[in-house]
Formats: structure tokens, C-alpha cells, sequence
């Protein structure tokens, strides 16, 4: 495990981000292909004491990977052998696009951070289903008779439709790829899609995610549970209107929080943050902040909501924080590229340790 930071210093960090991104995720997909599936999963495998009962499901960990990571369903199979109790792909959008200008991800090292303006680069949700069909396929088959990881997926809206259609949009890509997702995540914080966030306010909001929700559920022809995600720039007083939001509309559960366009706080040389230009920032950086927004909603819902906690999430000592504040289950995504490929395997031995010592 400690043999990747010294590999990352060597040969990553002297990478363009993005396509350090593509080699690594090329070697985990490597390792699925030269068939070392089976003793990687053995290798692994969380504790079983930390299975989690949510959103109807049961997950093998209460820690998963964010979307981002996977935003094609290209590795699902692969990333699940590493261990993460869940893998939520996606950004999805109804239409392929080809995202942001390149150079468009950036690694601010000394805080532990990424600045990516990659703009729902992905190759459209029609081209993604049958690949999630695959995927859950072969997870049935490769996790029988124990709780599988739990596949998740994440919408948004396409760049050139125009926020009056912005709805119809979303629509297109439920319709497609809800009755292949365990649970579906509404996206309407990305600071990298013009306008996107306009969808956080509650007048947009309430439409969206009631015509998502009911047209998921027909497509699938069974209740697909429904999350929104947000931002961590709302302010405190517009976290606590989503969640009355989601009571009323009977929505499964929020994810808190996406990136930030804040730049508050960075030790990086504030030239090299200049350099990164816009893009929603992820990492260390969004612990704080991340962790007020958890305790805000945890606080307005009580227990009648799935809180997903994730941004600043590094150690197993992090993810337990948030479960303490009240989330159900915990993401991560830049741990991921600073710690390397088995982080979540690290996150899962470190979570029994602590649940051993509270006996």
C-alpha cells in the first residue's frame, strides 16, 4: 500500500492529470482482463460486519466511489474487485459529448486536491446501458450468495440543451438507464455545465426530480430509489430547503456534496492555483465544509432520508467521522488518485479496526 505514494511522486505527478487518469484506469481494468478477479476479491473482501442495510439494498461496505471516476460504466466489474461497496457511475447525460477543452483536471498535490472542469464528458446514456447490463450481469455472477457491491447512476443535463428542456433532458436518460441502476443520482451540481446549478434552486428543482423520479420508476417497472446531489456552495439556509424538498417529494436520499468553485483555504502556491483556471475543486479542501452540510440535513431529515457524505474523505478515521454525523454511506473519489488502487480495501480493514475497539 505504502509503495504507491512513491510511485505516484515518480511517475504521476510528472503526468498530465487526465491522462494519468486514463493509464491508471487502464491498469484496473488490466487486471480484470489477465483474469485476477477471483484473488483480488478474496484480497479484498470487506469484513462482513460492515454490510449496510439502505435504499432497499444491502452494500458489502457503507464505502463507495464516487461518479467521476467511471463516468461510462467502462470498469465497473474491475473497480468492485477492489473493494468499494458501491461504484456510482456517470455523469451520464441523455446525449454524447465530448466535455471541456483539454488540459481540463489538475492536481494541487500539497493539498491533497483536484480542480477539474471536465464538462460531462461521456459517450451518452444509449451507448452506457448496454454496458451496465453487462456489468450487473457479471456482478450477480461473481458475488453469488454474498451481498454484491451495489452499482449506482448518475444523471445530468446534456451542455446544448437549453434550460427550458432541460427536464425532457434528464427524462431521455432515465428512461434509458434506470432499469439497469440499483439507485439513480440527479446531478444538478457541477459548476462545469453552464447554468447547471440554476437547477439547485427549489422552483427548478421540484419539477425535475418529481418527473424523474415517477418516470424511473415506470421504466424499471419497480421503485429505482432516487437521490439528488448538491453542492457544497449552497448556502446553509438553501441545504436545509432541499432537504424539506426531498421530505416532500418522498425522495430516497441526498448526496452531499459535489465540488466546490470555492478556492479558500489551498496552500498550494496560489500562481499554480491560478494556473488550474475554473473548475469545481475536490479533495482535502471540501472536508470542513463537506462535514457542515451532513450535519445541516442529518439534522432537518432525521432518519427518514439515506445521507451519501463525500468530499475531504481520505482515511477509514474520515469515513467513520461521517457516519457519526449521520450519513448512511460514504464516498470517495480523489483519495482514490493520491492513495492508490487498493485505497478501499485500506478504508474497509481500517473501519473493522475501529468497530472492533468500540466492541
Amino acid at each position: 500500500m505504502r509503495f504507491y505514494p512513491m510511485f505516484f511522486q515518480a511517475v504521476f505527478s510528472r503526468m498530465d492529470a487526465e491522462k494519468a487518469h486514463r493509464v491508471g484506469f487502464a491498469g484496473v481494468r488490466a487486471a480484470r482482463a489477465v483474469r485476477l478477479s477471483t484473488a483480488l476479491r478474496v484480497y479484498t473482501r470487506a469484513d462482513p460486519a460492515l454490510e449496510v442495510e439502505a435504499l432497499g439494498l444491502r452494500f458489502p461496505s457503507p464505502f463507495g466511489l464516487a461518479a467521476g471516476f467511471d463516468k461510462g460504466a467502462e470498469g465497473i466489474g474491475a473497480l468492485t474487485d477492489l473493494g468499494f461497496g458501491h461504484v456510482e457511475i456517470g455523469t451520464v447525460t441523455a446525449q454524447a459529448q465530448p466535455g471541456n477543452p483539454r488540459p481540463r483536471l489538475f492536481r494541487l498535490v500539497r493539498d491533497r486536491a483536484v480542480v477539474n472542469r471536465m464538462g460531462f464528458n461521456n459517450d451518452g446514456a444509449e451507448a452506457v446501458a448496454p454496458r451496465l447490463a453487462r456489468a450487473r450481469r457479471e456482478l450477480e455472477t461473481d458475488h453469488r450468495g454474498r451481498a454484491r457491491p451495489v452499482l449506482g447512476v448518475n444523471i445530468g443535463k446534456t451542455k446544448v440543451v437549453p434550460f427550458e428542456d432541460a427536464v425532457d433532458d434528464y427524462l431521455q436518460s432515465t428512461r434509458t438507464l434506470a432499469p439497469l441502476a440499483d439507485y439513480l443520482v440527479v446531478n444538478v451540481s457541477s459548476p462545469n455545465t453552464p447554468g447547471l446549478r440554476q437547477l439547485q434552486e427549489i422552483e427548478s428543482l421540484r419539477p425535475l426530480l418529481s418527473a424523474v423520479g415517477a418516470a424511473a420508476d415506470e421504466a424499471a417497472d419497480r421503485h429505482v430509489p432516487l437521490l439528488v446531489k448538491i453542492a457544497p456552495d449552497l448556502s446553509d439556509e438553501d441545504v436545509r430547503a432541499v432537504a424539506d424538498l426531498a421530505l416532500d417529494l418522498g425522495l430516497d436520499g441526498i448526496v452531499a456534496t459535489n465540488t466546490t468553485i470555492s478556492r479558500e483555504g489551498l496552500v498550494s502556491d496560489p500562481a499554480e492555483v491560478e494556473a488550474c483556471g475554473a473548475g469545481g475543486l475536490s479533495g482535502a479542501p471540501l472536508r470542513r465544509r463537506s462535514l457542515k452540510v451532513l450535519r445541516l440535513l442529518r439534522e432537518r431529515v432525521g432518519d427518514r432520508l439515506v445521507l451519501v457524505s463525500l468530499g475531504g474523505v481520505t482515511t477509514a478515521e474520515d469515513v467513520q467521522e461521517r457516519l457519526a454525523a449521520g450519513a448512511t454511506l460514504v464516498q470517495g473519489y480523489t483519495g482514490f488518485l493520491y492513495e492508490g488502487p487498493f485505497w478501499a480495501r485500506s478504508i474497509n480493514q481500517g473501519l473493522a479496526r475501529l468497530a472492533r475497539r468500540r466492541g
